[in-house]
């Protein structure tokens, strides 16, 4: 084997080692550090400075812009941080992530070589039981690899002491290359491959270290690398919700804004900009060289990243046009009566809302009678429709509440107390959906126990759930005339449903003294006659709401019809 190849080899050997110091450092760090930072990022607000700050101090201490976009992203998966919150934090982080490459700025000193050291020491402790010393041995270890990568990589390509070959090769390669819109893509293109601007980066210091490149060259690679990164932060966003999609989005443009405009005001002014760091810094000196590159990717960063700071909300503004919500504007289209227009038309509004009311209650029903005749029959051919009008009565109910509250300003004292019996009325019937849900999760764990129950049971629920589908139409009754006699009807099915219940509960009880039924069928048995006894609740509540609007006590007059 020539020089030349041995050289290669060495070269991306200590590429190689860097890059596992670097991740096992990290690891050590997140370790150490991990749930105290989670515990900080929960803490975030919409201070897009507290945001950003708190993005910069948890990357800088576990040197990983990567580490701290995983935890970001779950945070927004999760809803416990906004798009506006995760972008400004995702900001803050690239700040941090710029310590990485004063350490590879650290490493062309040559008291580094002694560094290499600590990895001896670091190895020792991670043989110790306390986790806490074992992972400072873990941080020490990496620690020290890293600076052995890159004393290798540096030392292989050094202009003075490296093999003249490869350091002509690598040179040749570059002049080649030597147009700032190439270098930029370069950087962009390496950085993505490798997933990590972090060695990247560090990668490029060494070697601008070392003098095989040129400063000018350099922070074209730098402002590409800057590009790359943020392919690491898409990746995360592969299979997360709307908003997650949205942050990577507005990350990437960002990124993507600020090289080019950094590149548009470098390119002309590149000889004048390389003169200005040649004149602060020796650049005789390996540690001259790469010192002066890690602060201009530092510079960098810190400049145009708090520059962007003012950018996020807009941008926020325009990812949700971009990025849209499918199954929120599907969700929409589960409203056929409300829209916000009407909120200037109360008389129309108060039609409309009490029609989306009722439209809403069907859905309620609908999916009640899916849900009874899933547990009876356990036949799972219809649990995608259950599903999904569960989900839209979830929605209609924040909906509703919410076009509620814009209408209350808007109406006489008289329509205000209607509105504020709706607001009982859309959280009864949501319930009711709720219990519908409930029948479905009970068919799934009897079918897991491979349970069923018994035909006589079966006649037993139709018996209570032919009264609950009374109660229901009568409801419906009631919507349209408010009628003390249908209420009447209603109240006489509720005390029916309370009685059956009881009646039920004896006889399944009796069964299985005469172990005619399966005990393991009881909790199902109880909470399906429990479930159908609280739907009628709901709907005597809602019999009552429609009634009495204004808020007086029905039961006197009601009790004086009983």
């Amino acid at each position: 084997m020539n020089d030349l190849a041995l050289s290669i080899i060495t070269l991306f050997v200590g590429a190689a080692v860097f890059i596992v110091g670097m991740n096992m450092m990290s690891s050590g760090l997140k370790k150490s550090t991990g749930p105290s930072l989670k515990k900080l990022l929960k803490k975030i607000r919409n201070n897009r400075f507290a945001c950003f700050g708190i993005g910069t101090t948890v990357t800088m201490l576990v040197q990983s812009s990567a580490a701290t976009g995983v935890m970001v992203i779950g945070f927004i998966g999760a809803g416990a941080m906004t798009v506006f919150q995760g972008v400004n934090t995702v900001l803050g982080a690239y700040v941090g992530t710029t310590v990485t490459g004063l350490l590879a700025a650290l490493s062309t000193v040559k008291i580094s070589k002694y560094l290499i050291v600590i990895a001896v020491i670091g190895v020792i402790l991670m043989f110790f039981k306390k986790e806490p010393i074992r992972n400072v041995g873990e941080i020490l270890t990496g620690l020290g690899i890293l600076f052995f990568g890159l004393n290798t990589m540096s030392g292989v390509l050094d202009t003075e002491t490296g093999n003249p070959q490869l350091v002509k090769l690598v040179s040749d390669f570059f002049s080649a290359v030597n147009f700032p819109l190439l270098l930029l893509l370069i950087g962009a293109v390496v950085t993505a491959l490798m997933q990590s601007s972090s060695a990247s980066t560090s990668i490029i210091v060494a070697i601008t270290g070392s003098g095989v490149l040129q400063f000018e060259q350099a922070m074209y690679l730098i402002l590409g690398a800057t590009i790359g990164t943020v392919i690491t932060l898409l990746i995360q966003t592969i299979g997360g919700n709307v908003n997650v999609k949205r942050t990577g989005l507005i990350v990437l443009i960002i990124r993507i804004l600020a090289a080019l405009i950094a590149l548009a005001i470098c390119w002309p002014l590149t000889n004048q900009i390389a003169s200005g760091f040649y004149a602060a810094f020796d650049f005789t000196k390996k540690e001259g060289r790469a010192l002066a590159m890690a602060l201009f990717h530092i510079a960098y960063n810190v400049i145009f990243m708090l520059a962007a700071l003012p950018l996020v909300k807009p941008l926020e503004k325009l990812s949700f046009k971009l990025v849209k919500d499918k199954e929120q504007e599907k969700m929409k289209q589960s409203l056929k009566y409300i829209d916000n227009h009407l909120l200037d038309t109360p008389t129309v509004a108060m039609m409309q809302v009490k029609r989306e009311i009722i439209s809403m209650m069907h859905l309620s029903y609908d999916n009640l009678r899916l849900g009874y005749q899933r547990i009876l029959t356990q036949d799972n051919s219809q649990d995608k429709e259950l599903i999904e009008t569960e989900d839209k009565i979830d929605y209609i109910n924040n909906a509703i509440t919410q076009f509620l509250i814009n209408l209350t300003h808007n109406v006489s004292l008289k329509d205000e107390k209607t509105l504020g019996s709706y607001f009982h009325v859309v959280n009864d019937i949501e319930r009711i959906g709720d219990h519908a849900y409930n029948f479905y999760e009970s068919s799934l764990k009897m079918v897991s126990n491979d349970l069923k129950f018994s035909d006589v049971a079966k006649k037993e629920f139709d018996s209570m759930f032919d009264v609950i589908c009374q109660m229901f139409d009568l409801t419906f009754v009631i919507f349209h005339d408010k009628s003390s006699d249908s209420l009447k009807k209603l109240h006489d099915l509720e005390d029916q449903t309370d009685n059956l219940k009881n009646a039920l509960s004896t006889a399944h009880y009796e069964r299985i003294q005469n172990k005619t039924c399966h005990v393991e069928n009881s909790p199902f048995y109880t909470t399906l006659v429990s479930e159908l006894e609280r739907v009628a609740d709901h709907l005597v509540n809602i019999g009552y709401s429609i009634v009495n609007p204004t808020g007086d006590d029905p039961t006197e007059k009601l009790a004086e019809q009983l």
